[in-house]
């Protein structure tokens, strides 16, 4: 039985990894913090190991326990990360410094093999707006120009794999990420049923997406194929207007009226700084900031999988119509709406 360690297992994408797993019949480690909750993580075949991330003895101790009881795990998806911090370099710190850690750890203390793989979630992000101009598909091989905070630190991480040596690793870059038990495209669903669809900029913007199932199902594809270092952009191979996703939420919802208001970008960023400045005087995170005004400014998301259709053999099975449609489905029944 094939043993997988699962960093970031109480997140919404980590919950499901750990499923997936699961379902495969491995040996399914889920690596969460103290404090972690276990709400998604209730299968009695799953096992628990808690690895601190930011602090390189103990980590290097928890890895090491665990290898000499249970022996080393043959994959290691990591998942987890930071994405709102109230400074830039506490995502340096969580995302970039993390990883590395993680990488390190998992060799030096001999708890991944030596053939293992090693695959890392990172985000389309890293490219920032590297086509904003010719609207073409982002790909493997444009440079990235991260604007973002998070995206410079995921890039970063990405950078610190390929300089540990011996490290069998391979780098996922997916788009916006949706589906049951994420709250951040919810909170678009939660808005629609109160009959508002808000949106910023005039100029046209092309957005893409990918469920969370597709992308679970590509991260193991990603264990056993793709060369050494490759990265893979990742969506669900399809690209949609700025409404698409609204229509689609307003249909599912069965609201029959809703005020669209777009808003110049200008004052986006207005209430990006304030809602940031607000947030950092309160000592808290804000999910409107000046990160997210600069995603939500970008008009160009279409990204290529041809790579990932080739070297992996991922086949996305939830094109948007689908996704919402399930989406909408688990947050009725969990009473979310």
């Amino acid at each position: 039985m094939k043993s997988i360690l699962i960093t970031g297992a109480s997140g919404f994408i980590g919950s499901f990894l750990v499923e997936r797993g699961l379902e495969a019949g491995m040996n399914v480690w889920a690596a969460l913090r103290a404090t972690s909750s276990r709400k998604y993580l209730t299968d009695g075949r799953t096992q628990f190991i808690e690895l601190d991330l930011g602090h390189d003895e103990r980590l290097r101790a928890q890895l090491k326990a665990h290898a000499e009881q249970h022996g080393p795990f043959d994959y290691v998806i990591h998942a987890a990360g930071a994405t709102k911090c109230r400074r830039p370099e506490d995502f340096q710190k969580t995302n970039a410094e993390g990883t590395l850690r993680l990488a390190l750890s998992l060799l030096e203390t001999g708890a991944l093999r030596p053939e293992g793989r090693f695959v890392f979630l990172s985000s389309l992000s890293v490219c920032g707006p590297v086509h904003e101009i010719d609207f073409e598909p982002i790909t493997e091989n444009d440079t990235p120009l991260p604007n973002t905070a998070y995206g410079r630190s995921k890039l970063q991480a990405e950078r610190y794999l390929a300089d540990v040596p011996g490290l069998n690793y391979v780098v996922l870059r997916p788009t916006g990420v949706y589906g049951p038990r994420e709250r951040d495209y919810f909170m678009m669903a939660k808005s629609i049923r109160q009959h508002v669809d808000f949106a910023v900029g005039f100029r046209p913007q092309v957005l893409t997406f990918i469920y969370v199932a597709d992308l679970v199902e590509a991260a193991y594809l990603a264990l056993d194929h793709g060369p050494r270092g490759a990265v893979y952009p990742l969506s669900d191979g399809r690209q949609y207007t700025s409404r698409t996703f609204s229509d689609l939420l307003q249909l599912e919802l069965g609201v029959k009226r809703v005020v669209h208001v777009t808003a110049p970008l200008w004052v986006l960023w207005l209430v990006s700084c304030i809602a940031g400045k607000a947030a950092a005087l309160l000592g808290r995170t804000s999910t409107l900031n000046l990160d997210k005004y600069r995603i939500m400014r970008q008009r160009n998301w279409k990204c290529s999988i041809e790579a990932a259709r080739r070297d992996l053999g991922y086949r996305p099975q939830w094109p948007l119509t689908r996704g919402v449609r399930a989406a909408v489905e688990w947050y009725k029944a969990e009473g979310w709406l």
